[in-house]
């Protein structure tokens, strides 16, 4: 598939992305629709989702929980004042080049007015020093020249002390080749291995591993090393993000569900699938809690979880090599969100985000107020301010109210003029459903296509073969499989757009092989 794609100029900033373009066909269902039901309501079904009811699919989205967005959704809560708010599981960054996710946002949102960019993405450790983003080029080379020379915890001395053998494959990256050579190796081992300066491990870390929910020891370097590439050496979009003006229901998800009712979608929220069961006909049979509807198609767009439970379910769905992958599957280790609605505002200096390193347990500190109007209107009438922390990767042994407490203690080291807040309202969220991409499971992942042509994958657990991650590899896994039922049905495929799928020159992939080359 990535063959047929091709570089050139994408309607962004990054003239080298990458086109992956959509089948040809009809742009409309002739006669009677087929029925698709999508399992999951999140990034990836709602991908799968929005392409094929505008082709005139009949389209069925079940979600488990009352709203739409899956990981990123949210729910009401009435704070210890009285007011309504809306809680969710936490900060996200909506990098410029998460182009296919922004496609979909776009349905309902043209001008992607719901989302405003952060002026920086800076990150602290303890030891003293500050990294940021805004002032470096954002194409590389010269974004990771840029970087060194600005950077208080990575100089020059620490680029001539690195293998730079060992370290020149970051420079000509592609998919799946990066996991054939790397996925069994560990995160931690990889930038051991090539003289990652100590002092600097937090830039790693915090700013990828730990967007996986992972431990670096437990996290496969492939990923780590897709990462770089995606963010910051293969992409000329940069470090800098968007966030949502409003909580993610309102600003994100309510529309869509709008836009797909609009289109003839049956929308089913707090409507959890229990089983799909292959028909002899060459369909399938949803059942929920007292239902059984037949479908001529089925995207599992579910968490790894709710996968697992739904195959483990029916020994006839998929084959049985698929169904062992689907139960091998694991979750990363549980994350903490807190969300603390204060009487005092922090400081008006303090960034938006900030991402820290070795303040125990707190790994990024948010002021929702700062950009988030529901945040910005309390904090107004109330002269307080919103706060948000996260805590990746929590070891389960470990009493979680000591951890609660811990992290807003180090909140009070980290932004000191919080410690003398009362908080009118705390709460502690913990969620432990995120996929954990460990050494050597790449292979078993599950693929957006199965034996089966009308059953398929969808979320950002499941392999593509294009250099995506996170939120960006649910969308563009939900289009794949919307384009997979497409082309059965003689019906106009979704073009898709990633970062470049290599090295952004000849000299980067020159360079590359010479690392690759046996000593």
């Amino acid at each position: 598939m990535t063959s047929k794609g091709r570089e050139r100029r994408h309607p962004g900033r990054d003239r080298r992305a990458h086109e992956v373009p959509g089948r040809p066909g009809r742009e409309r269902i002739q006669g009677e629709p087929p029925r698709v039901a999508v399992v999951g309501g999140g990034i990836a079904g709602l991908a799968a989702a929005v392409p094929l009811a505008e082709r005139g699919v009949a389209v069925t989205v079940f979600e488990r929980e009352n709203g739409l967005g899956g990981r990123l959704a949210g729910w009401p809560v009435r704070l210890g004042d009285g007011s309504r708010a809306t809680m969710s599981r936490g900060f996200h960054a909506f990098f410029r080049q998460y182009y296919n996710l922004r496609a979909l946002l776009r349905r309902t949102d043209p001008g992607l007015h719901a989302l405003v960019g952060l002026p920086d993405y800076p990150l602290r450790h303890s030891g003293g020093g500050e990294d940021g983003f805004a002032r470096v080029p954002r194409t590389p080379p010269l974004s990771a020249l840029g970087f060194v020379a600005r950077s208080p915890s990575f100089g020059w001395r620490d680029l001539t002390r690195m293998d730079a053998r060992a370290a020149l494959p970051l420079l000509d990256v592609a998919v799946p080749e990066v996991y054939r050579t790397l996925d069994g190796v560990s995160a931690e081992e990889f930038l051991a291995a090539i003289r990652f300066p100590r002092a600097a491990r937090h830039l790693a870390f915090e700013v990828f591993s730990r967007s996986f929910f992972a431990d670096p020891s437990r996290l496969s370097a492939a990923e780590l090393v897709l990462m770089f590439h995606i963010y910051f050496l293969g992409s000329g979009e940069g470090l800098l993000f968007d966030v949502p003006r409003e909580p993610f229901p309102q600003a994100l998800w309510e529309p869509l569900g709008r836009h797909l009712a609009a289109l003839g979608a049956d929308v089913r929220t707090a409507t959890a699938v229990e089983e799909v069961r292959p028909t002899g006909a060459g369909g399938y049979e949803v059942r929920t809690a007292g239902r059984i509807e037949r479908y001529d198609a089925v995207v599992l767009a579910m968490d790894v979880k709710g996968l697992r439970r739904v195959v483990a379910a029916c020994d006839d769905l998929g084959d049985e090599r698929w169904r062992e992958d689907i139960a091998g599957l694991r979750t990363a280790p549980p994350f903490l969100v807190t969300r603390l609605w204060l009487d005092r505002p922090v400081r008006p200096q303090r960034p938006g985000f900030l991402g820290t390193s070795g303040y125990g347990d707190l790994d990024n500190v948010s002021v929702p107020d700062r950009w988030e109007g529901e945040a910005h209107r309390w904090a107004l009438r109330t002269g307080g301010s919103v706060v948000e922390l996260h805590a990746y990767a929590v070891d389960p042994a470990r009493e979680r109210s000591g951890v609660e407490e811990r992290l807003v203690e180090q909140l009070h080291t980290v932004y000191e003029e919080t410690r003398g807040a009362r908080a009118v309202d705390v709460r502690h969220e913990w969620r432990d459903d995120c996929p954990l991409f460990e050494l050597g499971g790449y292979t078993s992942r599950p693929g957006v296509r199965t034996a089966d042509p009308r059953l398929l994958v969808a979320g950002d657990m499941v392999r593509t073969g294009l250099p995506v991650a996170l939120m960006e590899r649910a969308a563009t896994s939900g289009f794949l499989a919307a384009n997979a039922l497409l082309e059965q049905w003689g019906l106009r495929g979704e073009t898709l757009w990633t970062v470049p799928e290599r090295g952004r020159s000849i000299l980067m992939r020159t360079l590359a092989r010479l690392g690759r080359a046996p000593a």
